[in-house]
């Protein structure tokens, strides 16, 4: 709500310098024309990002709540190529001449990345911000495309005055790829070595060479994410560690059946049944204990979530199940000490609120 409020506001404000603009005089336009067009590359190349990447991009990966738009170990990538891509936009909206013939390529290479960036982006966050993807990308991709234009144009008009000849074989090569009549073609495919180039460069800061796709596939619930599988038994709000445990290899875990828990299903062993049991009759015989209990035990679910990841692991999970056996034991213990039909209960969870009413229904508590 807060990012849509900022939008409509900075509506408002360009509706005004519009009409400002158009209300006034020759000198006064010049002037309104100059303040407004850098207004314009302000908001909507930097002011505008920098609002979506905040609305779309957590700082970690969360299978319960919003989750990161680019994948924490490798956004340094994608913020990198962004801020190239700025840059170049600005250098190129405000320069006087046209560059040296490699430098020139560069630039709108870079405008391309940008372009392009900006596309992947909107399309890799659609189920996250669905129409306001589109909003906030749109004006973007249409500046890079008018910069693209623009370059093309000023390089039309420079080479019918002037007379350049290459200072030698790069420049030469440099030089008929701006004037090719397939230039955008060319400049499309020197993005890759180029690309390549910045892919070297951030090695040396921590990145990795496929940085560049992993900061989009890397992620959850987001259109080219490939890690949704890892949220497939975790359960928000419930037993976190026991789930986990329930992941591990079926000799050492051993699951019994399948089970639903928020419209999920998810696997269900013995561990994870009397656990879950146990909190059910506390639940029921001292609410305020268990409610504080339950609060201070989400903590370790945010800390399960947070670092998932490493909790993924088959091993890992044998592990958790081996060390959660006597919380087990005690839990059993208690089970059989207060209720009067411990298997029963036991066997009743993670069961369909249908299925349970009727057994409820046929007397079996």
């Amino acid at each position: 709500m807060f990012h849509l409020f900022i939008f409509l506001l900075i509506v408002v404000v360009m509706s005004f310098f519009y009409y400002s603009y158009t209300t006034a005089d020759n000198i006064t336009q010049n002037t309104f024309k100059e303040v407004f067009s850098f207004l314009y590359r302000i908001i909507f190349i930097v002011i505008f990002p920098l609002f979506y990447l905040l609305a779309v991009d957590q700082p970690i990966n969360n299978c319960c709540s919003d989750s990161a738009g680019f994948s924490p170990e490798h956004k340094l990538t994608i913020y990198a190529l962004i801020g190239l891509s700025v840059i170049a936009y600005f250098v190129s909206s405000y320069r006087k001449i046209i560059f040296p013939p490699i430098p020139e390529v560069i630039l709108n290479s870079l405008l391309i990345i940008g372009f392009i960036l900006s596309i992947l982006i909107a399309i890799h966050t659609w189920e996250a911000l669905f129409v306001l993807s589109v909003v906030f990308t749109f004006p973007i991709t249409c500046l890079f495309l008018m910069a693209l234009r623009t370059n093309h144009k000023i390089l039309l008009e420079y080479v019918e005055e002037t007379d350049f000849q290459p200072n030698n074989k790069y420049e030469q090569f440099a030089w008929r790829v701006l004037n090719s009549d397939n230039k955008f073609l060319y400049l499309f495919i020197l993005c890759f070595p180029i690309l390549f180039l910045i892919i070297i460069i951030l090695i040396l800061f921590g990145q990795k060479p496929d940085s560049v796709i992993r900061v989009f596939t890397d992620t959850y619930k987001h259109t080219f994410s490939q890690l949704d599988y890892e949220c497939d038994n975790v359960e928000c709000g419930g037993h976190f560690l026991c789930s986990v445990a329930a992941n591990g290899h079926k000799d050492v875990v051993k699951p019994v059946r399948y089970g639903e828990r928020l419209g999920g299903i998810i696997i269900c062993n013995r561990q994870l049944l009397v656990a879950n049991a146990f909190e059910e009759l506390l639940w029921r015989k001292s609410p305020k204990v268990h409610n504080d209990i339950r609060t201070r035990y989400n903590r370790v679910g945010d800390i399960v979530h947070k670092y998932y990841y490493v909790f993924d692991g088959k091993f890992v999970a044998d592990f958790i199940y081996i060390l959660m056996k006597p919380l087990e034991l005690v839990f059993w213990i208690t089970l059989y000490t207060f209720e009067c039909n411990p298997e029963n209960r036991i066997a009743k969870q993670y069961l369909k609120r249908e299925d349970r009413y009727v057994i409820e229904k046929m007397g079996f508590k």
